[in-house]
């Protein structure tokens, strides 16, 4: 198969990251967060990088941030482990991931590509901006 036999889709993405003293502006990349609409996929992948976190600041709650990124993982999977937002429909619940918040645990701006898989774009984008 070649490149001209894959169905690409748009999809959108936006980095999660920490920022754990919001009056300094510092951060540090949680994980990845992947819409493909053509495909109806919403995934995450993330990591808890406890010594980046605690460079930044020593006093950072690492367990309200795994607690957080636990959320944005269920919220992604959708049903039981998605809470209130279990009946929405893959979009709604990236919209509300990506939505701007002031918080320790906060997505970045949102992007967009082109993908034939969304779980390999994932994966590449999880390597390029995180791990």
């Amino acid at each position: 198969m070649d490149r001209h036999d894959v169905d690409f889709h748009d999809y959108e993405y936006a980095v999660i990251r920490a920022v754990p003293r919001v009056e300094r502006g510092e951060c540090v990349n949680l994980g990845v967060l992947l819409y493909c609409r053509g495909q109806e996929r919403l995934l995450a992948r993330t990591l808890l990088p406890e010594a980046k976190l605690l460079a930044l600041d020593p006093t950072v709650d690492l367990a309200g941030v795994a607690r957080a990124l636990r959320g944005i993982e269920g919220v992604c999977a959708g049903g039981p482990a998605a809470g209130p937002a279990a009946g929405d429909t893959p979009g709604q619940r990236f919209r509300w991931l990506t939505a701007p918040r002031s918080a320790v645990v906060q997505p970045g701006p949102v992007h967009t590509g082109l993908t034939g898989d969304a779980e390999q774009e994932l994966a590449r984008l999880f390597e390029q901006l995180v791990a």
